[in-house]
């Protein structure tokens, strides 16, 4: 079909859903209105679906909700006997209508539906999939992006998000699928009347925070540390369970940002609730400049990123970047877990590939071995089950990637900021009874091992124009690579699509072992890299650059001139 007979299609079905009308008669006439709702379906990834909210084939809505729901359940019926399903949602708006359109869809296939009576992090979710012995499990969340996006995650039995092959046949299942007439739908009350709904209970949640607190080290420090901490959930679903962890490990001077403490899918006062940006903290620091904490938390609105900002010395407040929280978290786990003779044999620590070196250092001092897998948490929570499957669980002492999202425990698959934040409180807590702050704490640990400076810049394409521009970039880059950038010589160059690597002084080419990925990683001299790829969830290359240098200025002299060579080539 085109696009305006897609228009038609959609008014002549959508009279039940006024908003969605509303929307389209709106349009009426617009033709690049109609023709960016409906020239795609909204893209099925591997991490599920993403986008603005509103009417027609590449938005967010109820019809698109159940289209993909249909799909995982016709998945599910084929792969399992008697599934189960376990749904959590965020403060996003409409989560709650696409958490409960998903259940209807699930139950009217035969399929038993748990799903939290009130918004529940991500994580949370995950736990539950475990917990409850499902098959699987939706996150409906568009994590950190701003308002007007909503999402919707697909999860595995394993807790992990779905496997590449889950995903594709899911993809299969859902294209073979008319969008009004092949959904099966039920009635959400009618099915919890039945029982083939459920509401989780309280005693899952509990086991969640049981499993969060063994995570600790030296919590009982905690109490008598004299930590002041100010927290945002940005208005997300980290208030709750955040708070309740802190105030059991007896961090109670806690001072909460009431302008972003209550859920709120607006997102009045951070218009981009992304904790990894500025912006969405500034009125956290703010309270900072008044309450003088020794750290600032802020969790994104599904609650598995955790930003922090701390005193720099200086009369401020310095933000770290992902990085650098999951390289001091690692040190510190690895040390204290020495000192206190509960280091298992064997270690292992996990990161994505675009995530900082340092690790590697880390991991050769500690005797820790470290994996390397691709960008996505699935992928940490992949090796997680790997060493399950062989009885090993307990080997796995850490995972993070670059995006703020961490995890020390094998009880979730996923990055877990209510576990994030104990932590960075714990090790704050522990540093400021050793007379260090968390500042000179990362300042110690680049002069251990040298500055590893990390940025990330996106580059926005929208739209259909932007999506073949996205194309022709990465096969220029592909096909061409620079043999130089920022003035600095590419050594190696790896294409995980074509899995392969190539040395540039000797030409010799290699094979890779991860599975295929539209990434390209450019590694340069003096241990400095750029990796670029297409983000799976958003119209947007993504570029990681790592600067290393024995200080931090001439590590920032080195990563602009790297960022301007890639500017030139996103144009």
């Amino acid at each position: 079909m085109t696009e305006m007979e897609l228009y038609s299609l959609w008014c002549r079905n959508v009279t039940g859903e006024p908003d969605l009308l509303s929307e389209l008669e709106g349009i009426k006439g617009d033709k690049e209105a109609i023709n960016d709702r409906f020239y795609r379906d909204l893209e099925f990834g591997t991490g599920g679906l993403r986008g603005v909210i509103g009417a027609g084939t590449n938005r967010m809505n109820v019809f698109t909700v159940r289209r993909a729901t249909q799909g995982f359940a016709d998945y599910l019926n084929q792969e399992y006997k008697a599934p189960s399903v376990a749904i959590s949602y965020d403060s996003r708006i409409k989560s709650d209508v696409f958490s409960k359109a998903a259940a209807e869809v699930l139950a009217a296939n035969g399929i038993r539906v748990y799903i939290y009576p009130e918004l529940m992090p991500t994580p949370c979710l995950s736990f539950a999939v475990r917990q409850l012995k499902c098959q699987g499990g939706i996150m409906v969340t568009a994590s950190h992006n701003p308002a007007k996006y909503n999402g919707y995650k697909v999860y595995g039995e394993d807790g992990c998000q779905i496997t590449l092959r889950g995903a594709e046949i899911i993809l299969e299942k859902i294209n073979s699928l008319d969008i009004f007439n092949d959904v099966k739908t039920s009635s959400f009350d009618e099915e919890l009347a039945k029982g083939n709904i459920s509401y989780i209970g309280n005693d899952v949640v509990e086991a969640f925070y049981e499993n969060v607190l063994a995570e600790g080290i030296n919590s009982d420090l905690c109490a008598s540390s004299g930590l002041k901490v100010v927290y945002t959930p940005l208005n997300g679903t980290g208030n709750k369970p955040v708070r309740e962890i802190l105030k059991r490990i007896g961090i109670d001077n806690v001072t909460v940002v009431k302008e972003q403490e209550n859920p709120d899918g607006n997102f009045p006062t951070c218009p981009y609730p992304n904790p990894e940006i500025r912006e969405a903290l500034e009125v956290g620091l703010r309270y900072c400049d008044e309450v003088q904490p020794d750290l600032l938390l802020a969790t994104d609105p599904d609650c598995d990123r955790v930003g922090i900002a701390v005193p720099d010395g200086k009369g401020g407040f310095a933000l770290f970047s992902g990085n650098e929280v999951g390289a001091m978290l690692l040190e510190y786990i690895c040390q204290q877990r020495l000192k206190k003779g509960t280091m298992p044999k064997n270690p292992v620590a996990v990161k994505t590939i675009v995530t900082t070196d340092i690790v590697n250092l880390i991991g050769k001092e500690y005797g820790v071995e470290v994996i390397d897998v691709l960008t996505g948490f699935k992928f940490i929570g992949e090796q997680i089950g790997f060493l399950e499957s062989k009885g090993e669980e307990k080997r796995y002492i850490f995972g993070f990637e670059e995006s703020y999202g961490y995890l020390s425990g094998s009880y979730v698959r996923d990055k877990d900021a209510v576990n994030a934040s104990m932590l960075i409180c714990e090790m704050a807590a522990y540093y400021r009874t050793q007379g260090i702050t968390l500042y000179q704490a990362r300042e110690n640990m680049y002069r251990k091992y040298g500055v590893f400076y990390q940025t990330l810049y996106s580059f926005t394409f929208e739209g259909e124009s932007g999506m073949n521009r996205m194309g022709e970039i990465m096969n220029d880059l592909r096909e061409a690579p620079p043999a130089a950038i920022g003035g600095l010589k590419v050594e190696r160059f790896e294409d995980y699509k074509k899995s392969t690597a190539k040395n540039i002084a000797t030409g010799e080419v290699t094979e890779l072992t991860l599975p295929k990925s539209n990434v390209l990683a450019f590694y340069l001299e003096n241990g400095c890299k750029a990796i670029v790829r297409p983000s799976g969830t958003e119209p947007k290359i993504k570029t990681y650059i790592t600067a290393k240098a024995p200080t931090h200025e001439a590590a920032d002299v080195i990563e602009q001139k790297i960022y301007a060579d890639f500017t030139q080539s996103m144009k």
